[in-house]
């Protein structure tokens, strides 16, 4: 009895392997084709606003050309 009691319990164990290997296969499949390598430079840019405030929109240009009309002392 304890013959057909291994084989079965060894059966079992590869058969949970098996499966492991199966849903692992699957999530690795998944992730590739979710995944989105790279991306436009515009995505990946930050700016910081004049109250030093982190944000994905670029400074008003009114803002660049004031600071540029200012003299130099």
């Amino acid at each position: 009895m304890s013959r057909s009691q291994n084989s079965f319990i060894k059966k079992q164990r590869e058969k949970k392997k098996a499966q492991k290997r199966k849903e692992k296969e699957e999530r690795r499949k998944e992730r590739q084709e979710n995944n989105n390598k790279g991306g436009d430079l515009s995505n990946m840019m930050a700016y910081v606003d004049e109250f030093g405030n982190i944000t994905s929109e670029p400074p008003e240009k009114d803002i660049k050309e004031d600071k540029k009309e200012k003299p130099k002392q």
